[in-house]
């Protein structure tokens, strides 16, 4: 599984901007094949902050959703209302074999 999670700092002229582009592509891209997780989020600490969280099943189903065009046409939209270039980072990850203390606790 591969995670992503992307940065866009927005000037305060372009938030909602952003917001909108942001929403319409989680939405969209939620039903690609290998698709497991696309949300956008706003940071509470810093109101022109929104990061987006994605789940990938495989390589494969992530760098397709890089080749459709409507993704990298939402990069270059949201990258010219930025304040600084948007940051992304991609994790290879597992699910853990440990328990989830917060379900154990809810059990008791």
């Amino acid at each position: 599984m591969l995670i992503v999670i992307g940065r866009v700092e927005a000037r305060p002229d372009t938030i909602d901007r952003i917001l909108e582009l942001g929403l319409a592509h989680v939405q969209r891209f939620r039903l690609e094949p290998g698709c497991i997780l696309h949300s956008i989020h706003r940071d509470v600490e810093n109101e022109l902050l929104v990061v987006f969280i994605e789940q990938w099943e495989d390589t494969k189903a992530l760098e397709d959703h890089f080749h459709v065009p409507a993704s990298g046409k939402f990069v270059r939209e949201a990258a010219a209302l930025a304040l600084r270039a948007p940051e992304m980072s991609i994790f290879e990850a597992e699910i853990a074999s440990i328990g989830n203390p917060a379900a154990e606790k809810r059990r008791s």
